[in-house]
């Protein structure tokens, strides 16, 4: 009668023993990591900047071409203030040049106080001058070079390298950098729309706007 009973005991001692396992993740486990926790978006440091040789004559038409370019990327990805770097020697075309290309920034549509003018340390006065600004990049995580371990385990703790694939999707696909380091700013209400619209609801009337007559047509008759 004795070996049933120890049979028994024994079997919930293990069943317990199993229980308690699960239950605990183990003394100084952190808490469990969701996928988006692990692996934070950041961002990295950049430079986006292009050097235009000196002419007498002044920009020629492909330099004209590339500050445009370069206009339009500081709109779209830019940070800080445009810097044009004249080179040291006070050689008059650098010098014209230079502002040659602050004037070409403008008609550019760079605001001109975010257009700054500076001087650098050039072995040659008829260095290039150069013109660019601070950008940010989305900071792609290598994933392949992440530890995983795919053992088993006895507690909550997510495995190793989880989220990095879709951190790295997100940073790959973003748009705009810049949209990782803080919200964008609310563009201004149009309040005038917005009393047309509430005025014609208070007066019962249609408050959208009318259907164009392209539109208002009878629907052709299919091939048979």
């Amino acid at each position: 009668m004795r070996v049933p009973v120890m049979r028994s005991l024994l079997l919930s001692l293990s069943a317990a023993a199993l229980l308690t396992g699960c239950a605990s993740t183990g003394i100084g486990d952190t808490a469990p990591l969701t996928p988006l926790s692990r692996y934070a978006m950041r961002v990295e440091p950049g430079l986006d900047r292009i050097a235009l040789a000196v002419h007498d004559e002044g920009l020629s038409s492909t330099q004209v071409a590339a500050i445009n370019d370069l206009a339009g990327r500081y709109a779209a990805t830019g940070m800080g203030r445009v810097r044009i770097q004249s080179p040291s020697g006070e050689d008059p075309a650098a010098s014209r040049q230079t502002w040659a290309v602050r004037s070409a920034l403008e008609a550019a549509g760079v605001p001109g106080q975010n257009i700054e003018v500076l001087g650098y340390d050039a072995p040659d006065p008829r260095a290039p001058v150069l013109a660019g600004f601070e950008t940010v990049r989305a900071a792609i995580p290598n994933c392949a070079a992440e530890p995983r371990d795919m053992g088993s385990r006895f507690s909550n703790r997510s495995s190793l390298g989880l989220g990095c694939a879709i951190t790295a999707n997100m940073a790959a696909q973003i748009a705009d950098p810049r949209d990782i380091v803080g919200a964008r700013a609310m563009t201004p209400a149009d309040p005038g729309r917005a009393a047309i619209v509430f005025d014609r609801y208070r007066k019962g009337e249609p408050a959208s706007a009318p259907q164009e007559t392209l539109v208002q047509g009878a629907i052709a008759q299919a091939v048979e």
